[in-house]
Order: structure tokens, then C-alpha cells, then sequence
């Protein structure tokens, strides 16, 4: 078995790369696409080995890694996976998505914990898995969202899940910063996505109007009258790379087209 290194700056260290988490997702592939863009080598987790085939299939700085981070199980594949890379970490993204929970008056009251073991425990898993290879100048990202700081009936297990991972980002910005270690939050507001889609023409269906009526909805929260984009989101994770973001640290970044109010 490889040993992960003890200390290594990774300014200066040979090809680190980068891990994330719900790589196949509409999320998720703009996060590795703008990684690779900045010449980051990823290791692409999700649970679909067919989709993980399509994503790394035209782009070999692209590794797939067939794990369920909502189980235990899978922080030890993605370490048995990195040390078989035998190279430092620079980054790790937790941007699986959650499933659709309904409204807070059909919501199963199990589903809200699941949803938090899934996306907050997914991210300790990742975090664990991932620290021997972590160093001065790694960055912890977890992919959050707008309902976590704007709560929102409509959707409460992105509320509650949300607003727990913004809780232990910051935990884990205390618990890294002594070795050079940085968390950060990504919170973007509704992504105009397929899931977002799909979830529109299932409200619309129970309220009994269009679905381009639930979207405008969506975007009338923005004073932009817009929503953020994959694009966008993988900008902000990739802007996350920069020296200068150290300053962010246990921080939320906030992509949400001005539709949080509060102050």
C-alpha cells in the first residue's frame, strides 16, 4: 500500500487533483468540466457506473469512482481509489444531490434526517476519506443551497439539509485551518436544470397550473428575474482554487441572483 504524504505544499506538488462527489449530475459535470479547465485531474464519484463511464469516456484527466456516499461504505472506496493516485488532494467537492421530498405537509419526517445523513454525513465521509492527501492549500467545497439561509415550506428538506451543511462547514473550517486547510459553502438558488424542471411539472401537476408557471415563479425570486446556471456554480468552485479565497473560509458563497432578502 501506497502512504499517503505526511506534509507537501501543493502550489508546488506534481498533478494534485481534485475529488467530486455527484460528478454525473447537472451540478456536478459543470464543477469537473471548469476543474479540468483549470487543469485539475478529477476523480469523479457518483453511483452510476454507466454514467461515470460517459463522463471520464472523452477525457482521460477524468477518473471514475462507483461509490453511494449516503453509505459508509463508500468513504473507503474513495480512499482505496486515491491510494491507488498516490498524489495530493487540492480539492474536494460534496455536490450529490438530494431527492425530491415534497412539501412541508407531505414530507415523511425520516426523510428529513435521510436527506441530512446524505448530503451532510456524505461530506464528512468525503472528508475523512480524503485526509491523508489533504495539505496546506487544500479547499473542502460543499454544494448547498438558497433554502438553507431562506426557508421555504415549499421545500423543506433542502432547508433543513442546507442549513446543516453550513453548520458543519464551519466546523470543519476550525478543525482544518491549522493546517492550511479551507471549507467553504456554495449555496446557489434554484439551477435551471432538468431536476429543477422535473420538479416544477410535479408542483404544477398538483396545483393544477403550467409548469412555465411554477418556473416563472422560480425566477421572480431574483431581482434579475433569472436563475443561476451549472455554469455559473462551476465558476464559483473553480474561483474557490485561487490563493486569495483562503479569505472565504467557513464562509457561504452566495449564487442566487439576489434572492436572498435578509441583510
Amino acid at each position: 500500500m501506497t502512504e499517503p504524504p505526511s506534509t507537501v505544499d501543493l502550489r508546488s506538488a506534481p498533478s494534485p487533483l481534485a475529488v467530486v462527489v455527484g460528478a454525473t449530475g447537472a451540478l456536478g459535470g459543470a464543477i469537473v468540466h471548469r476543474l479540468r479547465l483549470r487543469g485539475l485531474p478529477v476523480l469523479a464519484v457518483a453511483r452510476s457506473t454507466e454514467a461515470l463511464a460517459a463522463l471520464s469516456a472523452d477525457d482521460e484527466g477524468v477518473g471514475a469512482c462507483a461509490a453511494d456516499i449516503g453509505d459508509d461504505g463508500a468513504g473507503e472506496v474513495i480512499a482505496e481509489a486515491l491510494r491507488a493516485r498516490a498524489t495530493p488532494v487540492r480539492m474536494v467537492v460534496q455536490a450529490a444531490g438530494l431527492p425530491a421530498l415534497g412539501g412541508l405537509d407531505v414530507v415523511e419526517p425520516a426523510a428529513l434526517g435521510a436527506a441530512v445523513a446524505l448530503k451532510v454525513g456524505g461530506l464528512l465521509r468525503l472528508v475523512r476519506a480524503a485526509d491523508p492527501w489533504l495539505a496546506d492549500g487544500s479547499r473542502i467545497v460543499a454544494l448547498g443551497g438558497h433554502y438553507g439561509a431562506e426557508p421555504s415550506p415549499h421545500v423543506p428538506g433542502a432547508g433543513v439539509t442546507n442549513a446543516a451543511l453550513a453548520n458543519l462547514v464551519r466546523q470543519l473550517a476550525d478543525a482544518y485551518g491549522s493546517r492550511g486547510i479551507t471549507a467553504h459553502l456554495v449555496a446557489p438558488g434554484p439551477a435551471d436544470t432538468d431536476r429543477l424542471r422535473r420538479l416544477s411539472s410535479a408542483q404544477a401537476e398538483k396545483r393544477g397550473i403550467e409548469v412555465a408557471d411554477v418556473l416563472a415563479e422560480r425566477r421572480a425570486e431574483s431581482p434579475l428575474g433569472a436563475m443561476v446556471t451549472p455554469h455559473q456554480v462551476g465558476w464559483a468552485v473553480a474561483t474557490l482554487l485561487d490563493p486569495e479565497a483562503s479569505a472565504l473560509t467557513g464562509s457561504t458563497l452566495a449564487l442566487d441572483m439576489g434572492a436572498r432578502r435578509g441583510i
